[in-house]
């Protein structure tokens, strides 16, 4: 019972951590339709930028600083690179962004070498916050899922009880009215697509210091993000958090079971063969789960996309 709670916490803040990286993507996707190949690079920046300014002021002042100068290089893009590419269609979108991706990438090569780098979270959450049968539950991640909730709260508050989250979503929807109304549709789109990366940054400031602050960081969190935003449906911010959770529960629960997958072929009634060690797939039924736990989330997303396309909360398109 103890290692399932000490499992539900573990997956929480892996799902919650992966939430905010993906609600910036989500955000950007549902109100202007853009795919954001470069969306993880972003992440990657807020690392880099949180690491740096917290070498001069300290890692709260870099939480607050880093994810708005994310969100500012974010906003400049829209303006002067994907809008001027957004009127030829997703094709020319896709392909700017992942060209952007490589740039930022050979960029953070070029200021900060290949080497991570030591960034550290705060000292004053360098302590146990409790432990569950002698498992220490460290105090930051307590602080990630804090962060995470209130992150979400802020933006379903935003997009669905005030007067500019109307008019953002008024603004995907009717742009041509909500611009006869007297409202700068550019302008919005550029502080939405400037806030999503922001979240970004936020993403990466918060897993700096404890997954790691290199280079290839944004190719390792990439796909999932993807990955998690068709589980959920594309544009859900609900559906983007349940498959956050979901994926975070899974691989964390994967890799804390040493289940064989021949115990779970023989439980859904799929008989072991006679001689396995002349059967073609023996490598297969001598599968552990930590060696699959890394897939299971594309295993889902296959599965979702076979039986319910538009995703857990995304709307059928007629």
């Amino acid at each position: 019972m103890e290692l399932i709670l000490v499992n539900l916490i573990d997956g929480l803040v892996t799902g919650l951590l992966l939430f905010m990286l993906s609600a910036g993507l989500t955000l950007i996707f549902s109100m202007m339709g853009v795919l954001n190949f470069a969306h993880a690079s972003f992440y990657m920046l807020g690392a880099y930028f949180g690491y740096q300014i917290s070498l001069a002021l300290g890692f709260w002042v870099a939480l607050l600083v880093a994810p708005v100068i994310v969100g500012i290089a974010g906003a400049g893009v829209e303006r002067y690179g994907l809008r001027r590419v957004h009127q030829y269609g997703h094709v020319p979108e896709l392909i700017f962004t992942f060209g952007l991706a490589l740039l930022i990438e050979e960029l953070v090569q070029f200021i900060w070498g290949k080497n991570q780098m030591p960034f550290n979270g705060p000292e004053v959450l360098n302590f146990t916050a409790f432990a569950i049968a002698g498992n220490s539950i460290p105090a930051y991640k307590i602080f990630m899922i804090f962060i995470s909730i209130s992150i979400f709260m802020g933006l379903l508050y935003i997009l669905t009880k005030t007067r500019v989250g109307m008019i953002i979503q008024a603004a995907l929807s009717y742009p041509r009215t909500v611009e006869a109304l007297g409202h700068n549709v550019p302008l919005i789109f550029m502080g939405v697509f400037g806030v999503g990366t922001a979240l970004a940054g936020v993403a990466g400031v918060i897993a700096g210091p404890v997954l790691g602050t290199f280079p290839g960081m944004a190719f390792v969190l990439g796909s999932i993000v993807f990955v998690t935003i068709v589980i959920g449906g594309l544009g859900s911010l609900w559906g983007a958090l349940v498959a956050s959770l979901l994926i975070g529960w899974i691989t964390t629960f994967a890799k804390s079971y040493n289940v064989e997958m021949e115990a779970v072929l023989n439980g859904i009634g799929i008989a072991t063969p006679d001689d396995l060690s002349e059967n073609l797939f023996r490598d297969f039924w001598a599968l552990t789960s930590p060696q699959i736990a890394d897939i299971l989330p594309y295993i889902l997303m296959v599965l979702i996309l076979i039986f319910r396309p538009q995703g857990l909360f995304g709307k059928r398109q007629s």
